[in-house]
């Protein structure tokens, strides 16, 4: 029996635990040779997770905690003091790195690693073990240099290289302090020494891995660096290779276009956290960024390279308004990424966010993921409305499903405004945000389109017909037979290479981080 279990909830089964991969790595040889790595995801119930784990009879405990999991584990610590108090569990995790002191999940734990536990994790168990436990409960973890990190990338199996997504880094920290973000507090920017890291690379793609997401939080800070792994990468392309990218959206020198015009269409994602578009707001949140770089290096990475560009644009941020997030978002649009991600602002704990709560009147939801209730500026009935309109903009705009269709909808009008009265039309439609099959949202965008939009019937059935048949579905739905013909038998339309493709690979890489 294993004296020691790492363990955590990762939000879906396809993300693979980065973090416990990493604490595995580094324990010494007799710990590892002593220990077990078992991950779940948050569709199991916390006691059957206490079940799978109990099953191995370990001494000690370690367990992630991030803003998905944080319900979960919660209450897998509870059941697992209340059945075995005698086993030490240990938490981990940015969830627990801060305010420790007002959450009920580090008073029920034994000990609280803060920061990267890569390190500190082994030795803390060693104590344990030789019965030498350390009094203080709280255990704070300096950075490490990465260049005394052993790398975590032979413990993915065949089964994450086949299933999941394989997440990779090249650094750590950000050199910004946009308050709303944990990076803002992992200063300064360190690097895994790049020969070793490439070195990596090249086993995960002996082992047949054709997909990496790095998690860097800002993968074109160095340019020396981000040429090096770009380089690695081109040299060594196949028509599978993905690579997904955190970029910072102001800096992209010609030596880095180069290289990106190199690469086929959806063989890079690049995720472009633009936020705000409003000065005043990012001042606010000591975000620096040269907004006309921005847009040019927008405009360049859809004019001139293949490069799948999916933006983010945060809801909520103190001293922005509907009219001022508006005019981003038609802004961003214009810029024409494939995806933008419209996200509600969250207080994740230890952020500076909390100093605008008085001014700017900040209340958050006291529930994971702590997102963002009414401000000063946008009271909880429009907040209510700007969620289902992300919502919505996720499964009509981001799907990929209604690439000709979506334009369709404000044709020359604000984009914003107009999918804004689509999405409280939906919604009183429907009263549902999700389980909205493919046929009937299909349904209702021809309904609204036609009457609400005064778009000709033909023209908006053939633009759906076009597009249904892109999903790969053959089948004719009832409100199109009027206008559309029986289609031969034969195949469907198959997925033209570009955005759709690209949009498909995405699928894998949703949702963390």
């Amino acid at each position: 029996m294993p004296q020691i279990v790492i363990s955590t909830l990762n939000a879906r089964f396809a993300h693979a635990s980065f973090g416990l991969r990493y604490l595995m790595a580094n324990l010494d040889d007799e710990l590892r040779a002593q220990s077990l790595l078992l991950e779940f995801d948050i569709t199991w119930t916390p006691s059957d997770v206490v079940e799978a784990i109990l099953e191995h009879s370990p001494r000690i405990i370690g367990l992630g905690v991030y803003i998905w999991n944080i319900t979960q584990i919660t209450q897998v610590v509870a059941q697992l003091k209340r059945i075995h108090p005698d086993i030490t569990v240990i938490l981990g995790g940015p969830q627990v790195s801060y305010e420790t002191d007002q959450q009920e999940i580090c008073r029920l734990a034994d000990y609280i690693l803060t920061g990267e536990a890569d390190l500190e994790f082994s030795g803390l168990c060693r104590k344990i073990l030789e019965g030498n436990p350390p009094a203080e409960r709280i255990i704070v973890a300096k950075p490490p240099e990465l260049g005394d990190v052993k790398l975590p990338y032979d413990l993915y199996d065949q089964r994450d290289i086949d299933h999941r997504v394989i997440y990779v880094e090249a650094s750590r920290g950000c050199p910004f302090t946009c308050e709303f973000c944990l990076s803002s507090l992992d200063i300064p920017v360190r690097n895994v020494p790049i020969e070793t890291f490439l070195q990596s690379m090249q086993s995960l793609l002996d082992r047949g891995v054709w997909q990496f997401k790095f998690v860097d939080r800002t993968f074109n800070l160095n340019l020396n660096i981000s040429r090096s792994i770009l380089q690695f990468f081109l040299d060594r392309h196949t028509p599978d290779l993905f690579l997904h990218f955190e970029m910072i959206p102001d800096r992209l020198p010609i030596a880095l276009r180069e290289l990106i015009k190199q690469f086929p269409a959806g063989a890079l994602q690049f995720e472009v956290g633009v936020q705000s578009f409003n000065p005043e707001v990012c001042g606010l949140i000591s975000r620096r960024q040269d907004i006309g770089r921005l847009e040019d290096n927008l405009r360049f990475l859809r004019s001139e390279t293949g490069v799948h560009v999916h933006a983010d644009l945060i809801v909520g941020l103190p001293g922005e308004d509907v009219d001022s997030f508006a005019k981003g978002f038609d802004r961003l649009l214009a810029l024409a990424p494939q995806e933008i991600q419209v996200g509600l602002l969250k207080r994740l704990p230890g952020t500076p966010i909390v100093r605008h709560d008085k001014e700017w009147g900040m209340v958050y939801s006291p529930y994971a993921p702590f997102e963002i209730l009414q401000t000063k500026l946008i009271d909880f009935p429009l907040m209510q409305r700007l969620r289902r309109f992300s919502r919505y903009w996720d499964l009509v705009a981001n799907s990929g499903n209604f690439l000709n269709t979506t334009p369709m909808l404000w044709q020359g009008d604000s984009p914003f405004a107009v999918f804004l009265a689509f999405s409280d039309w939906l919604f009183k439609t429907t009263a549902a945000t999700h389980g909205i099959a493919l046929g009937r949202l299909s349904e209702l965008l021809f309904e609204f389109l036609t009457i609400h939009r005064n778009v000709e019937q033909r023209q908006a059935a053939e633009t759906l017909w076009e597009d249904y048949r892109r999903t790969g579905r053959s089948d004719r739905p009832a409100y199109l037979r009027e206008w559309i013909p029986m289609p031969a038998r034969g195949p469907a339309l198959a997925s033209q290479p570009g955005p759709k493709s690209a949009a498909k690979r995405q699928e894998r890489h949703r949702g963390v981080v």
